[in-house]
């Protein structure tokens, strides 16, 4: 705080609340006999690169001008609302020894509200701190006395203490007051001995005091007693209870000039501080994550130490003030500082905000763009124009050639089609007849003509290496009846979720597992292929818990891709780790996709296809992965079907659960956005998210998994389901299942309203930049080998026929070919032979190559491709 008395500067929520006192302006008679407490709400404008005033607001008290006083001020929870306001503790009159306090809160409305006032015989001076309710607590007389809004009365507590250095909130106990004082040794010998030992050899202890419990705490979990004869003031950084044992983690600066870490009531590390007499230190969490705590002086000095080292990086003199918030509004706390300026009254003329990384204000430094000279913008401007209408010509010639592909990609994706039905049938697939793509250019389009020119013909050679199509159906209904129990679809909205349930004989890669939807409509307008989006659900078999995998959706298309479902082989290890853990569980595939189109057909009939990878060992401890595909059966849809509700989810409330099959959990699940969230409390626990969940969002448990609830509040909210998770009563992470964007945010803002402003709140995301990255970097290195191994046969082959013509020097030593260079009709023969081997070299490097050769190498180099380009998709989403 500022040292003088009149004025003083308090962060709360990321702005500067400016409180000082000044004379009320009355009528002549009341000159001098009241006294107005203003308050100025201060904001960063990050276009200025200065303090603004947003709006004030003043509170009038009776008492002379020399008689008030702020004692101090600080942020405290209200035990009414639970919300944190800033606080105030005014000293109001002074008359015949009774000196009168006056305790302040501020509102968001600027305006000002009386939570106490009491009368002392004495002035406040020592230890004065203000905590929940909101509460004043200080020391006299080698006594502790706190008064709480809701009693207005003063209460002694039963100690003695020679000082206070720390008050806060602790885990399980509420408000503790840290304190130090005369030790007081035990009759008898059943306590520890090194606790006694110090108390008996240093004279003093330390001790903890609970408010709301009145019950003492063994000052032991913060620190030794040794300690207590020359430490000053204390910050406790974490406290928790694990194992039913307090857990404390807390740093202390002494009068010896020192900064100590403790761990648990042990000295873990120390750092020797650059001035002397430190007074107070607090703590700052930066961008960067990195945990700082500022040390100030009484001289007027500061320090910067960090916890990862416990050395100090940065150090100032002539400072005011050091407060800590989130001032630039960059979702991390920052270090504000205010110098001592004499010559001007105002208290933010000079200060300096940073986080030292990339937030760093100064005042008095004029932050502007650097504007170019004048002198050359007309012909640089016309240059650029140039540049860019040559870039507008490539690109439109760019765009006739990409839609000259896009029809051919076109065909070949509908007769690819075509040819899947018919081998899911069990039918011989025939190529349709020579047709030539002809393009006709319009002003904004390309109108193709179909006109007898060439076909369609297979990748591969079908006389090498003849597919056998008729035993495929043969071995479809066995593998069907091995693996699949049950085929079942719902609507969710505007969604179709299509569910295939496997058995638990099931043990091909989880991973590597999805399912495509084949209208039978044949069409030649649209493909017959529906675009859908696959999730897999890993249910227990008793339904005890329920968890979605982190199987990530496909990206979009950049390539043409030769293998539909080939997934990323880095993902081998995961799936090698988790395949046992995972054969008691029955897996439910979903396949999620969009419903009005499929309506403008009244009846439609789709074939379901699951495609999964079956592992094969190779030499021992190498899998060799084989693609399978089944055909798990056809559902049918009808509009007529779906306005009466025949597939919509029933989810209905039976007492305090929420009915409906294991299906319809299931729809509900796949067709939801998911979305996790970290809680952090720092002040208080977070009982209020399941009052939250139980009472304004009317959420029960799904009766076959208690661990999620559904919600059934009226409007946008209804249906969305909810998982809360406690890692520690100040933390939780909150995984909502929502049907948009919009309902994700209605939740949060319903949530927001429930918790204190000091709670934070994290999206979390899947996936590290680390991890990625470096996954990244294995895919691209994969892609390059693969790329490499498709050309390096044929490479080989023919290095080796023309190697022995670049080597420079090389003599011939061929006794036949030596003779032949004797002579004219020799040079003639020897060069006409020299002739046909090069044209032979030449003609060996466009061989042909075995079509089901081919057809495997260049599914490698797809799949490596797919690989890089998911990488690259997370990586970006992450």
């Amino acid at each position: 705080m500022l040292g003088s008395s009149q004025q003083r500067v308090l962060p709360y929520i990321g702005e500067l609340l400016v409180f000082q006192l000044s004379k009320a302006k009355h009528g002549e008679g009341a000159a001098g006999k009241a006294v107005e407490l203003h308050v100025r709400r201060m904001a960063f404008d990050r276009g200025t690169k200065l303090f603004a005033q947003k709006s004030s607001g003043a509170f009038s008290v009776r008492a002379k001008r020399l008689d008030a006083e702020i004692v101090c001020c600080d942020c405290a929870t209200h035990s009414k609302t639970g919300i944190v306001l800033p606080c105030v503790l005014m000293r109001t009159k002074k008359h015949d020894g009774v000196v009168e306090h006056v305790l302040l809160s501020l509102h968001s409305s600027d305006q000002f509200e009386q939570c106490c006032r009491f009368k002392l015989d004495y002035e406040l001076k020592e230890d004065v701190r203000l905590f929940s309710g909101p509460s004043v607590l200080w020391r006299h007389a080698n006594k502790l006395f706190y008064i709480s809004s809701d009693t207005c009365t003063v209460l002694s507590a039963p100690v003695q203490l020679s000082s206070i250095v720390w008050t806060g909130e602790i885990e399980g106990e509420g408000t503790v007051v840290l304190g130090i004082r005369t030790a007081c040794l035990p009759e008898s010998e059943d306590g520890d001995e090194f606790s006694t030992s110090d108390r008996a050899i240093w004279g003093s202890e330390f001790f903890g005091y609970t408010i709301e419990r009145q019950k003492m705490l063994t000052g032991t979990h913060f620190m030794p007693h040794a300690y207590s004869r020359v430490v000053s003031s204390v910050c406790v950084c974490k406290s928790e209870i694990l194992k039913k044992q307090l857990k404390i983690s807390a740093v202390a600066i002494t009068h010896k000039n020192q900064m100590i870490w403790f761990q648990d009531g042990v000295p873990k590390g120390v750092c020797e501080l650059p001035y002397e007499k430190p007074c107070s230190i607090k703590t700052a969490v930066t961008s960067s994550n990195d945990l700082l705590f500022i040390v100030s002086f009484s001289s007027g000095n500061t320090c910067v130490v960090r916890r990862e080292n416990l050395q100090v990086t940065t150090k100032w003199q002539k400072v005011k003030s050091v407060l800590v918030d989130d001032f630039v509004g960059s979702g991390t706390e920052q270090l504000l500082l205010l110098f001592n300026d004499d010559s001007n009254t105002d208290v933010l003329n000079m200060f300096k905000i940073t986080d030292f990384g990339k937030v760093n204000y100064e005042s008095g430094i004029i932050y502007k763009d650097d504007v170019p000279a004048a002198e050359g913008l007309q012909e640089n401007g016309l240059l650029t124009i140039q540049a860019l209408e040559t870039r507008l010509q490539a690109g439109l010639t760019s765009v006739r050639e990409l839609q000259q592909h896009l029809g051919l990609k076109m065909r070949v994706i509908l007769e690819s089609c075509r040819a899947l039905i018919d081998l899911v049938d069990g039918r011989s697939h025939v190529l349709p007849s020579a047709k030539k793509v002809k393009y006709r250019r319009t002003h904004r389009s390309l109108l193709i003509s179909a006109e007898p020119f060439e076909g369609l013909v297979c990748l591969w050679d079908d006389i090498e290496k003849p597919l056998s199509v008729s035993k495929e159906p043969s071995l479809t209904p066995k593998l069907q009846d091995h693996f699949i129990e049950k085929l079942w679809h719902r609507v969710v909205d505007d969604n179709l979720v299509v569910g295939v349930k496997l058995t638990e004989s099931f043990c091909l890669s989880v991973g590597d597992t999805s399912l495509s939807l084949v209208m039978d409509q044949d069409s030649s307008l649209i493909s017959p292929i529906i675009e859908c989006q696959n999730k897999i659900l890993k249910v227990n078999q008793v339904f005890s818990a329920l968890s979605v995998s982190l199987c990530q959706n496909e990206p979009p298309q950049k390539k043409m891709k030769l293998d539909l479902h080939c997934k990323n082989e880095m993902k081998k290890g995961f799936h090698k780790k988790y395949s046992r853990t995972q054969l008691d569980k029955a897996n439910t595939v979903t396949a999620v996709t969009s419903l009005s189109p499929l309506l403008a057909f009244h009846h439609v009939c789709c074939a379901v296809l699951l495609h999964a990878k079956k592992q094969k060992h190779w030499n021992g401890d190498l899998p060799k992965s084989k693609r399978i595909t089944l055909l798990c059966g056809k559902i049918l849809l009808s509009l007529e079907d779906i306005s009466n509700g025949k597939y919509s989810v029933n989810m209905l409330r039976d007492n305090s659960c929420c009915t409906g099959s294991m299906e319809d959990i299931l729809a509900i699940l796949a067709a939801s956005i998911r979305f996790s969230f970290q809680i952090v409390s720092s002040d208080c626990t977070l009982t209020r998210v399941n009052s939250w969940l139980l009472g304004e969002m009317k959420c029960v448990p799904f009766k076959e998994c208690y661990d999620m609830v559904f919600s059934h509040k009226a409007g946008n909210m209804y249906g969305t389901v909810f998982s809360w998770t406690l890692k520690s009563p100040f933390e939780g992470v909150l995984t909502l299942f929502c049907r948009s964007l919009t309902v994700m945010f209605q939740c949060l803002h319903s949530l927001t309203r429930a918790l204190p402003p000091s709670c934070d709140v994290k999206l979390l995301r899947c996936g590290s930049k680390n991890v990625l990255t470096e996954q990244l970097a294995l895919a691209l290195e994969k892609e390059m080998l693969a790329s490499r191994s498709f050309l390096s046969s044929k490479q080989s082959k023919a290095e080796n026929n023309i190697s022995r013509w670049n080597e420079p020097g090389k003599k011939i030593n061929d006794p036949p070919v030596a003779s032949l260079l004797g002579s004219e009709d020799g040079v003639q023969q020897f060069r006409k032979k020299l002739q046909n081997e090069r044209e032979e070299c030449v003609l060996s490097m466009n061989e042909t190559m075995d079509g089901f050769l081919y057809q495997e190498m260049a599914l490698k180099v797809a799949e490596a491709q797919l690989s890089s380009d998911m990488m690259v998709w997370r990586l970006s989403k992450s």
